[in-house]
């Protein structure tokens, strides 16, 4: 749905995505992969990633919840938009710390070979977490885009109710 909105408040609504994507693409795939490159003489710029990540998503929560008071339901809605898809990831980074740990409980306690934990973390742990990535690069890109046309997706329109801003184009509206 296309809502009539000004450019200001459409701008406002992107920085949510912006933090978002740079958080994913910049920090979780550039930077990751050129500290990797790094991590044998210098530990330190791989320590950064997870810094930045979580600074850059508990900005994102905070953010959100603060602009349900203090910004227009538009840029509002991006604001959730971003913070739910931030949980998601945090979700998905859990999952990977979780069967990580027991990777290392399995290798050091119960005799596993490394081989094998290395197996299971790997398609348990880093593969989910690239595909979510990967998946969520494509949704953001997508909710960029949605901002900078005035629009907002149908699920976020059925838990925000549109509290009277004029509507420019209604796709979901069928005329029966």
């Amino acid at each position: 749905m296309r809502f009539d909105i000004t450019d200001e408040e459409s701008k406002k609504a992107k920085i949510p995505h912006e933090i978002f994507l740079t958080n994913l693409i910049g920090n979780h795939i550039l930077w990751f992969v050129a500290a990797l490159g790094t991590v044998k003489t210098y530990w330190q710029p791989l320590a950064l990633v997870p810094i930045i990540s979580v600074v850059s998503l508990a900005y994102l929560l905070w953010r959100a919840k603060k602009s349900a008071k203090t910004d227009s339901w538009y840029v509002m809605c991006h604001w959730q938009i971003g913070a739910q898809r931030s949980r998601i990831f945090i979700y998905m980074l859990a999952l990977l710390a979780v069967v990580s740990l027991f990777g290392w409980i399995g290798y050091t306690y119960l005799g596993m070979m490394q081989v094998a934990v290395m197996a299971m973390i790997g398609g348990m742990g880093i593969l989910p977490v690239m595909v979510t990535v990967l998946v969520l690069i494509i949704m953001e890109s997508d909710a960029l885009y949605q901002a900078a046309q005035h629009r907002l997706p149908k699920s976020i329109l059925e838990k925000y109710p549109n509290p009277g801003i004029a509507v420019i184009e209604d796709e979901f509206k069928h005329d029966d």
